[in-house]
Formats: structure tokens, sequence, C-alpha cells
């Protein structure tokens, strides 16, 4: 792959990055203590005049932005792992074969690991 494509990729790889953090930042914040760096939270709830069905929606609120953070946390990791890539030299190289992948796949999934392997 040429430069003028990785500095492409590389740039729609960071693109992707700052909008998944930004996401990320809005359902959620930075826990460096919890492996995948982020934990849900809820939109602002004063708990000392909260009622009970506040406190039960605000518990749905996190448990469902926890299962959206999950996906985005491993969409992230993808991205990081694609501008390591780059940054190694291997990236557009599948990693079982080593060959390229195509440029129309990266072009869908920056962050691809696999060629698609052609229909039979």
């Amino acid at each position: 792959m040429n430069t003028k494509d990785l500095e492409y990729f590389k740039a729609k790889l960071i693109a992707e990055k700052e909008e998944l953090e930004g996401e990320l930042a809005g359902i959620g914040q930075k826990n460096p203590q919890n492996a995948g760096g982020w934990e849900a939270t809820a939109s602002g709830m004063e708990v000392d005049s909260a009622d009970e069905n506040e406190v039960a929606d605000k518990l749905e609120e996190i448990e469902d932005n926890n299962g959206v953070m999950v996906q985005l946390e491993s969409q992230l990791k993808e991205v990081n792992a694609a501008l390591d890539r780059i940054e190694k030299g291997n990236y557009g190289l599948d990693e079982e074969t080593g060959e390229p992948i195509d440029k129309k796949r990266l072009e869908a999934n920056p962050a691809a690991r696999k060629a698609v392997k052609p229909s039979k």
C-alpha cells in the first residue's frame, strides 16, 4: 500500500476513533480502573430527592448504556489496533495469509483484519 493510501486510511481511522470516543463520552465516563477504560452512567439525578421510579429509570438507563458501551469499546479497540498496524507497517494485510486486503473492503471497514474470500 502506498503512502498516500496509508495517510488516507489513517485519517479515516482517526476520525472514527474520535467519533467513537465522543459516543462513549455521551453515555459514560472514563474509568482507568475498568479494563475497557469506560463505565456507563445515566443522565443527572439527585439521589436525595429521587423517588423509586426515577431511581429505577436511571438504573435501566445505565444498563442500556452499558450494552451500547460494550459494542463501542469493541469497535474502538479494533480502530486502535488498525492504527497500530499502520505504525508497524502491516496495515492492509490479511492477518492469516499476509495477502493484501482489497481497498474496497478497507474503504467499507478501515479496521478490517482479514480479506473477504471470494464466494464460489
